[in-house]
């Protein structure tokens, strides 16, 4: 375990110190941030009323438990269990991290809540948009963009992003399977409804 640890400090290290450009860092600190993607999450929603209709609450209820399950997994259960400190709080590399606008993040980081997110968001998403699929599969570029952001900006080790991912996976694929069944309930409901008239 020491040995991958050892490895992840390095590939971080390389990813943070040897990728930066002053130009950059303002960019990466908005791409960071949820107000700089509420345009995609827009152009999703209409993706889903599109193709959905009045169905899209069930889809939006299943993104609002991916999130919240992520969310919750990742900074209620696994940083506090884990208590692996941020790069940017590692006293070993207090010379070595490069932090933008002295941004630090909280002290442990294991495992990202962005990464759970964003790959929890685009997985659903892959899995609801099927008629999109060979242009919806470009969310996963866009989960792995955001989780540089944060090894950019000193504030996780890549894995804590790829444990992120795997995190954002199982949540998306947990909700998918309990929309599954709740739209099968009020497809059912609705056809019972509908031969009592």
């Amino acid at each position: 375990m020491e040995h991958i640890l050892e490895l992840d400090r390095e590939l971080f290290l390389e990813l943070n110190s040897n990728f930066h450009t002053p130009w950059l860092d303002q960019l990466m600190m908005f791409f960071s941030t949820t107000t700089a993607w509420i345009p995609l999450y827009l152009f999703l929603l209409y993706l889903l009323i599109r193709n959905y209709g009045k169905q899209t609450w069930l889809i939006l209820l299943a993104v609002a438990l991916t999130i919240l399950l992520a969310d919750q997994i990742t900074s209620s259960i696994m940083k506090p269990f884990f208590e692996r400190l941020r790069p940017s709080h590692e006293p070993s590399l207090a010379e070595r991290v490069y932090i933008v606008n002295q941004y630090r993040g909280g002290k442990f980081g294991f495992a990202s809540s962005h990464a759970a997110n964003t790959f929890g968001i685009a997985t659903l998403m892959w899995l609801v948009l099927k008629v999109y699929r060979p242009w919806i599969t470009l969310l996963f570029l866009w989960a792995v963009g955001v989780g540089y952001t944060r090894i950019y900006l000193g504030v996780h080790y890549p894995g804590d992003i790829l444990a992120g991912f795997t995190v954002g996976f199982v949540c998306a694929l947990a909700s998918f399977l309990l929309l599954m069944m709740l739209r099968n309930f009020v497809e059912r409901r609705s056809a019972l409804d509908a031969g009592t008239d």
